[in-house]
Formats: C-alpha cells, sequence, structure tokens
C-alpha cells in the first residue's frame, strides 16, 4: 500500500496515499484495533450536518470567511451524496471516550475536500472545528442522530406495527379463545382482546417516545471545552441550532445548561430505558405468538403463521416461527444495549462523560433494530397469521374454568367442585352443572355461552 506523510501535533505519521484523512484519523486507527466496527452511518451522517450547520452559523456570525465556510459546506455535501461514505471513517467504536478521534476524522476529512473546493487551505482544527470541542460537538451529534432516527424510522415502524395490529384485531374480533393466567387455562377472551392489548403497550411507547424527542433535541453545541463556551461566538449555539433545523427539518435548541449535556447523558441514558421497554413489549408479543402457533399437533395450534422457510436440517416438513423469534433476539439485545447505555452514563466524570462513542452506537443499534423487526412482525407474522378455530373451540368447549361465571348463583365452593370434577371426569362443565344444580341447561348454555363472558359484567 502506497503512504504519503503527513503530521500532526505529535510529529510525523505515514498515511495511506488515497485516503482523505490525515495523521489524526490514523493514529486512532493504529490504536484502536477493537471491534473492526465504525461508528454508526447514522451517527456519522448526523456528524457531517453538525459539521454543516457549525460552518452556516461561523459564517453568518463572521467567524468564518464566506469562502472557507462553504467549502465545508460544499464538501459536507460531496460526502453525503457519495455511496461508499463509510470507507472515509475507519475509526474504531472503542476509542477515546470523548469521540475526539471520530471528531477529528470528520474534521480532517472536510478539510481535505474543502480545500479543493474553496480553492485555499482549509485547516481541520482552525476552521472546520472552529467554535466547537468534541466534547461537545460528539454529545450533540448523538442527540441529533438519535433523534432523526426516531423521528423517521422508529415512530413510522411503531405507527405501522400499532395499525397492523389493531387492522388484524378487527378481523378475528369474531373468534373466542381460552384465556391464560399462569399458562393455566383461565376465563374466555376474543381474539380481538388479545390483539387490542398488544397495539396498547405499543401506542404508549409511541407515547413515551415521542415524549422524550423534545428533550433529545436539546443540545450541548456552544459549550466547546466544559461547558463554558470558550473560543465560541457567543451566539454560536442560537445560529447553530437555527442553521441545523434548516438542514434537519426538526426543532432543535441550545440546552438551557450546556453543562449538563456535557458531562451528562442523562437523556440518552432515558431514550435507551424508552427503547428498552418497546424491547420487552416486543418480547411479551412475540411469545404470545409462538405460545399460540406452538404444535401444530403437540402445542396449542391456536394461530398457524405464515411458513417463510424450512425449519429444520433434520426434520422434513418442520415450520418454525422465525419472526417472533427474530423480534425476541432483537428484545433480548436492545435489553443489553441499554445496561451499556446505563453503565456509560455514569461515566460522568466532573465535566465530560467519557464513554460517548459506545453510548452513540448503542442507542443508534437499539433504535435500527426496533424500527426493523417492528415491521417485520407486523408484516411477516401479524398481518398473515390464520386462526385455527375447530382448536379454539375444542379448548372452550372442555374449559372447566368456565364455572366461574356461576360463582354468584351457586357460590365459589361449589363451583369448584364441579370444575374439578368436570377436569377429572373430561367432561363439559354445562353437563356436571346440570347435575349438580337446579339451573336448566338453556339456562346454563345462557350463562356459560363463551362468547358472552368476554364482555364482563355479572
Amino acid at each position: 500500500m502506497s503512504t504519503r506523510t503527513e503530521k500532526d501535533s505529535m510529529g510525523a505519521l505515514e498515511v495511506p496515499t488515497e485516503a482523505l484523512y490525515g495523521a489524526q484519523t490514523q493514529r486512532a486507527v493504529n490504536n484502536f484495533p477493537i471491534s473492526h466496527q465504525g461508528m454508526p452511518e447514522a451517527f456519522i451522517r448526523s456528524l457531517l450536518l453538525a459539521k454543516k450547520a457549525a460552518a452556516m452559523a461561523n459564517i453568518k456570525l463572521g467567524t468564518l470567511s464566506s469562502s472557507l465556510g462553504s467549502g465545508i459546506v460544499s464538501a459536507v455535501d460531496e460526502l453525503l451524496g457519495e455511496p461508499n461514505l463509510m470507507q472515509h471513517f475507519p475509526v474504531d467504536v472503542f476509542q477515546t471516550g470523548s469521540g475526539t478521534s471520530s471528531n477529528m476524522n470528520a474534521n480532517e476529512v472536510l478539510a481535505t475536500l474543502a480545500c479543493r473546493h474553496a480553492g485555499e487551505t482549509v485547516n481541520a482544527n482552525d476552521h472546520v472545528n472552529f467554535g466547537q470541542s468534541s466534547n461537545d460537538i460528539i454529545p450533540s451529534t448523538i442527540h441529533i442522530s438519535a433523534a432523526i432516527e426516531v423521528k423517521h424510522k422508529l415512530l413510522p415502524a411503531l405507527e405501522h406495527l400499532s395499525a397492523t395490529i389493531k387492522h388484524k384485531a378487527d378481523s378475528v374480533k369474531d373468534y373466542v379463545k381460552t384465556g391464560r393466567t399462569h399458562l393455566m387455562d383461565a376465563m374466555p377472551v376474543r381474539m380481538d382482546q388479545s390483539l387490542l392489548a398488544w397495539s396498547a403497550q405499543i401506542d404508549q411507547n409511541i407515547l413515551t417516545i415521542t415524549r422524550l424527542q423534545p428533550d433529545l433535541m436539546t443540545l450541548a453545541q456552544g459549550g466547546t471545552a466544559v461547558g463554558t463556551g470558550i473560543n465560541a461566538h457567543p451566539d454560536f449555539s442560537k445560529a447553530f441550532s437555527e442553521a441545523l433545523n434548516g438542514v434537519t427539518g426538526l426543532q432543535f435548541t441550545p440546552a438551557e445548561n450546556l453543562f449538563a449535556l456535557i458531562g451528562t447523558q442523562d437523556i440518552a441514558v432515558s431514550v435507551s430505558g424508552a427503547l428498552k421497554t418497546t424491547a420487552v413489549s416486543l418480547m411479551k408479543m412475540a411469545n404470545d405468538l409462538r405460545w399460540m402457533n406452538s404444535g401444530p399437533l403437540a402445542g396449542l395450534g391456536e394461530i398457524e403463521l405464515e411458513a417463510l422457510q424450512p425449519g429444520s436440517s433434520i426434520m422434513p416438513g418442520k415450520v418454525n416461527p422465525v419472526i417472533p423469534e427474530a423480534t425476541a433476539m432483537v428484545a433480548a439485545q436492545v435489553m443489553g444495549n441499554d445496561v451499556t447505555v446505563s453503565v456509560a452514563g455514569q461515566s460522568g466524570n466532573f465535566e465530560l462523560n467519557v464513554m460517548l462513542p459506545v453510548i452513540a452506537r448503542n442507542l443508534l443499534e437499539s433504535i435500527t433494530l426496533l424500527a426493523n423487526v417492528s415491521r417485520l412482525l407486523a408484516d411477516k407474522a401479524i398481518a398473515t397469521f390464520t386462526v385455527n378455530e375447530s382448536n379454539l373451540k375444542q379448548a372452550l368447549s372442555r374449559n372447566p374454568i368456565l364455572v366461574t361465571a356461576l360463582n354468584p348463583i351457586i357460590g365459589y365452593a361449589k363451583a369448584a367442585g364441579i370444575a374439578k370434577q368436570a377436569y377429572k371426569e373430561g367432561r363439559s362443565v354445562v353437563d356436571v352443572a346440570e347435575e349438580n344444580t337446579d339451573l336448566s341447561r338453556d339456562e346454563l348454555e345462557k350463562l356459560l355461552d363463551p362468547r358472552k363472558l368476554t364482555e364482563g359484567g355479572l
């Protein structure tokens, strides 16, 4: 590989000839061969948007010449349109805790391209990074990237999932099934009642995440190194947010206290907690689908999920609930990511949190995984499953717990005796109750009608 010599404050270093980045990026590549995974593309794109907004703000405030600032803006636009964008950003996620390596990676790449656009020297530190520090641009980019991904990916996916569940619930509202508590037979429920409980979970998660969006759109930008705003124009925070809003279409604002958003990552921790709750909801739905689909002969067999692929390398004809299984694995990963974000959030040592890159990585991965799997769960599991009505009716007819409806008439103790006898003898509750009470069969069939029992009341 051919190289060229680049210099930084620590001296000279060999860098690949064709690389747009310089010495500081190469030092990071050399220092952190850990995961061999770069920062998420959504983060890099948001970091570039932040650099564009910073250049626009500096032009407006007169702290950068129009030619230099415009060169940086043009460099950002060029990069964002490049299909192989990520080849220019090789720094590992597990790097310096402030994300300085990723910040300088962006500064160096933009400086190289901006020189070509501006026709004059553009310096990575003095110009691209003007009015900024890694300590405010990286926390800001965490918020920017998460807010964009939540707005354009996660919330639409969750809304699609909720709408799909509600549509499916309407189509299965005439089916009554055995309810289960502790995985044991309980009073009957309608199929739509079970599904609408899922949509209520998703709607609550949408509401919680939406409420956190305004917090995500508050930024540390302008605080520079420690929150005081040293080396930044007094109006830089405001001008930066205004420029960013024009670029993204969202409504970002400077934080009321810049020290708080540099020294802590409490908002990211809160968002991660909401993502974890969403994962818990998806896990519940996935498990319900797996149980209802179990069988087809030795399980519940209440529904049949769409057959998507062969389920075994050795057992012909076997088909597994692959989408609910994938959903459960996503949920487990998101829960693990939240633990990492929570631990990382505790690493706010005095004026700076020093686990910023891993917070960004896990937060964005959770958003992406949840968005992607929510659409799959909606389209390839919930929308397409069919109901095995005969299995539902068979289980209902043998369910001794239906006798609960007789409690107000014959009392709990006598009803318990009827239930036990019905279960022991493998007979229907109606038959056993007719023998052990003064109620007529017609009365019993009305009282024990499973659909009526799904409507509640006395």
